[in-house]
């Protein structure tokens, strides 16, 4: 990846559906250039164009990551968890928890009646570490592509 695929990926974190007629001259290249240039990061699969639902526009109030640990292998509460719509997304760690999932709900009360009565009650969850936080306006994920 050299610096004209960065900058490519940089637009398309500012703006994922922009057109080649804009991101050419954004990033140096001709319109059909940049159609290529991604086409190739997309091929590679280096590069993926997905949509990202905003779960504070989408009506959660209450967020929090949670850091579970499990009594054994935690592959089967990571599927668990993914069957709860609270549940943003679930990921398998290597460090003082076995796993991370971020939660999403209506109010504050819900979020902690959903790690209370649901996550706690899963088999194999041993302990839960809340950690809520407040997202003001929007959420962002942008990745540093140099």
């Amino acid at each position: 990846m050299d610096e004209i695929d960065r900058a490519i990926l940089r637009e398309l974190q500012s703006d994922g559906r922009i057109a080649y007629a804009d991101l050419g001259p954004k990033v140096g290249l001709s319109a059909s250039a940049a159609r290529q240039r991604l086409q190739r990061l997309l091929d590679s699969r280096a590069v993926q164009v997905v949509g990202v639902t905003d779960p504070m526009a989408m009506g959660g109030q209450a967020m929090a990551l949670l850091g579970i640990t499990a009594t054994a292998d935690p592959r089967p509460v990571a599927d668990a968890l993914a069957t709860h719509p609270e549940v943003v997304y679930s990921v398998l760690t290597s460090g003082g928890f076995d796993l991370f999932a971020e939660v999403v709900s209506p109010t504050a009360k819900e979020l902690l009646d959903f790690v209370n009565d649901t996550v706690r009650q899963i088999e194999g969850v041993s302990d839960v570490r809340s950690f809520p936080y407040f997202a003001i306006h929007t959420h962002r994920f942008l990745w540093d592509v140099g």
